[in-house]
């Protein structure tokens, strides 16, 4: 997958996110509240940042060709953060009279910290 970032995150795009998502978890958007939680502050939603590699998933493969996705997520992602997104083909294989292709994805923080680990298959035409 070509490579490609986002970012930086703004508490613009959390707030509308979660308008988009129905998410109004304070955590989310209320600073005050989210320090209460233990947080150091608000962050975004895993979704959020989950949408935008399938988003780029679709975009390599097309639509149509997907035929799972997986995420795992694995960091937060914070106002500020630019998000790096990469994906590989770990493996070819026939099931079900399909030529298959596996994926393996991540989104990364500016620091190279994995925010999201995925796996895809997608169908090769």
């Amino acid at each position: 997958m070509p490579a490609s970032e986002f970012g930086p995150l703004t508490r613009s795009h959390i707030v509308r996110y979660a308008g988009a998502g129905g998410d109004f978890n304070p955590i989310h958007h209320d600073d005050e509240f989210a320090r209460s939680a233990g947080m150091p502050g608000v962050f975004g939603m895993g979704l959020l940042h989950g949408g935008l590699l399938g988003q780029r998933l679709a975009a390599w493969v097309g639509l149509a060709a997907i035929r799972a996705y997986r995420i795992r997520f694995t960091g937060q992602v914070w106002p500020g953060d630019v998000l790096g997104f990469t994906g590989t083909v770990t493996g070819v294989r026939e099931q079900d009279g399909e030529r298959l292709a596996d994926l393996a994805l991540v989104v990364t923080r500016q620091n190279g910290d994995p925010a999201i680990r995925a796996t895809a298959v997608a169908r090769i035409a």
